[in-house]
């Protein structure tokens, strides 16, 4: 079994709106709900699992149901502290209905040029790993500065690459590597695959999809905008 989780429990507050992110609507439908769209067509994510604010959980059923999306619809869970917090808690509650030799794939809600070529391509990749991991070529020449003024080095970087989402995990061995950074090391992941590393999982990278970028300023926000009105357009 596949179970997606869609992370929406982020403020959104460089956005500067009245609502979080992921709860803005685009062309009258709120951001989460595109990437939720793209996991409930798939024909091999078998539940979705998402993790949103108590005061937000009623509308986000209200969209699932208006959209006819509340099939694979599993349940919410509580978002935490920070992002991995939020993904343990998923996971935690995923465990109680599913094997632990399925596999979660991780999302934000705030990435909704999510497709199904990058769903199916995560997904074929997993098979006899313990995740994946979507990834994106450095373009540009990588300079270290230790005191942010001076350079101390020049990395190569055809050796560096920004990480992407969806990640997929083995769900067992990723929820047994999230509680061992219980309490205070899961405070300091920024990457849901670095969770995966310290354990000593074996992950492997695939090609990422740059137009797939995540919703993080206005100018993010505004570049999503133009593209769905192009598609429709069309």
């Amino acid at each position: 079994m596949n179970i997606a989780v869609i992370l929406s429990g982020g403020s959104g507050i460089r956005i500067g709106s009245a609502v979080p992110k992921q709860y803005i609507e685009i062309e009258k439908k709120p951001i989460i709900s595109y990437c939720i769209e793209q996991f409930s067509a798939h024909r091999k994510i078998d539940k979705i699992q998402i993790v949103a604010a108590l005061n937000w959980q009623n509308q986000i059923q209200k969209w699932l149901k208006t959209a006819d999306r509340q099939k694979k619809f599993n349940g919410f869970s509580i978002p935490g502290e920070n992002r991995q917090l939020s993904i343990l808690h998923a996971l935690e509650d995923i465990i109680k209905y599913a094997e632990e030799s399925d596999y979660v794939m991780i999302h934000d809600a705030a990435r909704p040029l999510l497709t199904e070529k990058q769903i199916t391509e995560c997904l074929e990749a997993a098979a006899g790993h313990d995740g994946v991991l979507p990834v994106i070529p450095i373009k540009d020449t990588i300079y270290q500065s230790k005191n942010k003024t001076t350079i101390d080095s020049l990395l190569n970087r055809d050796e560096f690459f920004a990480g992407q989402a969806p990640e997929v995990f083995r769900l067992g061995t990723y929820y047994q590597a999230n509680k061992k950074l219980l309490p205070n090391q899961i405070l300091e992941i920024t990457g849901s695959t670095e969770a995966a590393i310290r354990s000593g999982m074996d992950i492997v990278l695939i090609p990422g999809d740059e137009r797939n970028f995540k919703i993080t300023t206005k100018a993010d926000l505004e570049q999503f905008r133009c593209i769905i009105e192009k598609r429709i357009e069309r």
